[in-house]
């Protein structure tokens, strides 16, 4: 198996950990059907190997099908397609570059900053589980930990805290006021986890889009006022100003800058492991 092939199987069935409230749950019920599909064909080791690999099939086919979801909720996609997007609406050009442009590069970029993340998943949890070396409890509990410390590291405590004491008056319990939220990764559960790391990423890439959009609303300022001045009124001041902002982005080399800047501000944070 490829490189390639092995790190999107690995984010592939993570998504098992994502799906109930732990990954324990989720290694369990694998776990338990693998289990019961070796006493359904009894006889010798090959029949519980066999058994194991349907699970691990079955498992993998699920899970591409809601691979989407999870990429966005669980990765660095969401922070770079809204910056992106944003400065798209900042420049005045409605479909350059196109949604699928700005999606792809989204997407690449996302699978760099990803990569120690999941390379560790694979070394760690779906290398070991397809050498049959490991179950399928321990394989999910293994390729969640690096997706956890990343997310973790990237999640306001404010936001866990959040919905860390949502969580606990929902289930009965009366948490104290002020209460901290987790410490580490390990003591957040997906629950609160995932939900605090999404609206944590809409946070920063609003932030960076805000600051993207000053200087565009600049140039749009003195254009108008310029028109305004020379009595052209009539003249839209966007049709003017769209070519003096495509070209100050260009000057500024606006891509090299905006692209460095976002994936820098993962990587000190993405080899969880």
């Amino acid at each position: 198996m490829s490189r390639a092939a092995a790190l999107l199987s690995a984010a592939a069935l993570l998504a098992l950990a994502a799906l109930p409230a732990t990954a324990q749950e989720a290694g369990g019920f694998l776990g338990a059907l693998s289990d019961a599909l070796s006493d359904a064909q009894p006889g010798s080791d090959e029949n519980a190997q066999l058994s194991g690999r349907i699970v691990q099939l079955l498992a993998l086919f699920t899970v591409l099908s809601i691979a989407p979801g999870l990429l966005v909720v669980m990765t660095s996609f969401t922070r770079f397609v809204i910056v992106f997007s944003i400065l798209r609406s900042a420049l005045g050009l409605n479909q350059t570059p196109p949604n699928m442009v700005l999606s792809a590069m989204a997407l690449f970029m996302t699978f760099f900053v990803m990569q120690p993340v999941l390379v560790d998943a694979w070394e760690d949890g779906l290398e070991p589980l397809l050498e049959n070396t490991i179950t399928e409890r321990q394989a999910i509990e293994r390729m969640g930990a690096p997706f956890k410390t990343f997310m973790f590291a990237n999640t306001r405590p404010k936001d866990l805290a959040l919905f860390e004491d949502i969580a606990a008056r929902s289930e009965g319990a009366t948490p104290e006021a002020n209460e901290p939220p987790a410490a580490t990764a390990d003591e957040a559960s997906w629950r609160s986890l995932v939900p605090a790391f999404m609206i944590s990423e809409l946070r920063r890439a609003f932030a960076i889009g805000f600051l993207i959009y000053l200087p565009f609303v600049a140039i749009d300022l003195i254009v108008a006022s310029i028109l305004m001045s020379a009595g052209m009124m009539m003249l839209p001041p966007v049709l003017i100003s769209l070519p003096f902002k495509v070209i100050f982005f260009v000057l500024i080399d606006g891509w090299y800058m905006l692209a460095g800047s976002l994936m820098e501000s993962y990587l000190p944070l993405a080899g969880g492991g």
